[in-house]
Parts: structure tokens; sequence; C-alpha cells
């Protein structure tokens, strides 16, 4: 899979991209991802890609010219046109089914914003899918463009060990992951469930999926309830 980011501030991705299961990934040839210069694609010789918001309100608004130059470029090399995704508040949060969706895909072109987001007609004009990463606001895309291509990396065939390394992990099935436990069996007086100490599978099978039950009823009752529904 190949992912293109589109972003005033390259310099910010290396660290994440080059450690950790996105950098095995891609040493290992799963996963390509390019960092582009916004300013690069600018018309304007300065590199400028901002300007004033029709309509007045404080703050600048990032141009269409930028992005479409550079999904145009980004085109023309592939020979294809990767789907396009702005991070943005507005958009549908990012969950586990979203991931996997787009771990489908064979490239992704993230678009980071910043200021006060980007001219709404180049997302109209290439068909762009906005997501966000929660209810909140950022300074600027690179860190939410950062946690989908984590969180999209990991799902592809081959970058974990084991499928079950992610099938059993919070959200895959719709369930919060239940609690877990290491050597040693007693700390600091709290021991651990005997049940996960006897060598019986089916047991610890089942008092695994309660306590998945029991936290995402506790912890997400949202997810709880359309879980529920998913059973009837």
């Amino acid at each position: 899979m190949r992912i293109d980011i589109f972003t005033l501030f390259p310099e910010m991705f290396p660290m994440v991209l080059e450690n950790s299961i996105v950098g095995r990934a891609r040493r290992r040839g799963f996963l390509q991802v390019v960092c582009h210069q916004l300013r690069d694609f600018s018309p304007d010789r300065r590199g400028r890609v901002d300007d004033t918001v029709f309509g007045g309100g404080k703050g600048m608004l990032l141009t269409a010219e930028p992005f479409a130059r550079g999904l145009d470029a980004l085109c023309e090399h592939l020979g294809y046109m990767p789907y396009i995704v702005y991070l943005s508040p507005r958009g549908r949060v990012l969950d586990q089914q979203k991931a996997r969706e787009l771990s489908a895909l064979p490239g992704l072109a993230l678009l980071c914003g910043h200021y006060e987001g980007v001219d709404q007609r180049v997302l109209e004009e290439y068909g762009v899918e906005e997501i966000s990463i929660g209810d909140y606001v950022l300074t600027g895309g690179e860190l939410p463009a950062m946690i989908l291509t984590d969180a999209v990396s990991r799902m592809l065939p081959g970058v974990l060990s084991e499928e079950a390394c992610f099938e059993e992990e919070s959200h895959y099935k719709g369930l919060l992951e239940y609690p877990q436990y290491t050597r040693p069996v007693v700390w600091r007086g709290r021991e651990a469930p005997t049940v996960l100490l006897s060598g019986h599978h089916g047991n610890i099978e089942k008092w695994r999926r309660e306590q998945s039950i029991l936290v995402t009823q506790q912890n997400r009752p949202d997810l709880y309830e359309a879980y529920s529904k998913k059973l009837h």
C-alpha cells in the first residue's frame, strides 16, 4: 500500500514513520509513505498557499490550487488517483471499521489542513472524504494523518505477526479489549485472575469475552448498545 501525505510540515513525520510498526511495515515493503511539501505546488513563486476567507472572519484559509496541483501530479506519476482523505474535525470519526476499509485500498492521499482549513471547492472537485480523529480541534492535520497511517498500516496483511494480534484488540469486533496480566502473579497484593493461570483454554476464552462485554458496558455504553443491536 502507498500513502501520500500533503502537508506544510513534512518534517514532523519521520520520527513516527521510521519507528515501531509503521517503520517495520515500510522496511519490509508492505507500506510506502511519501510526504509532499504543499508549498512545492503553489502557483505563487514565493510558495504562498493561503489567503483571507470570503465573507470575513479571523484566520487564513488554504487555497484549492496547491492541493489540486499536488493531486494531479500524483495521479500522473502513479497512473491512477488514490482515495483522498482530508483530515478534518467535521468529518466522520475514524474507527476500526474505517481503518479496515482503508487498508484494503491500493493507495491513499491524505490532505493536512491548517489555519481555518481548506477551500471547500477542492474537496468537492476530487470527491474527498473528510475524516476526524475525535470531537476536538487541533492546530493542523499532521497528527491526525499520523494516527490514520498507524491505524491503517497495522491492518495490512503481513505487518503483524498474526491476525490474532489485531483481531483480539479493542474495537475489532465491536467490543473493547479484556484486561490483560503478566508476571508476577501477585503484584503489590493484587493477584492476577486464577482462570488465566489454569491452562483451560475454554474457560479463559469465556472469561475474556465476559470481561470484554463488562468493560464495554462500563466504559463505552454507546458501543455496547450498537453491539447488542447486531446480536438481535
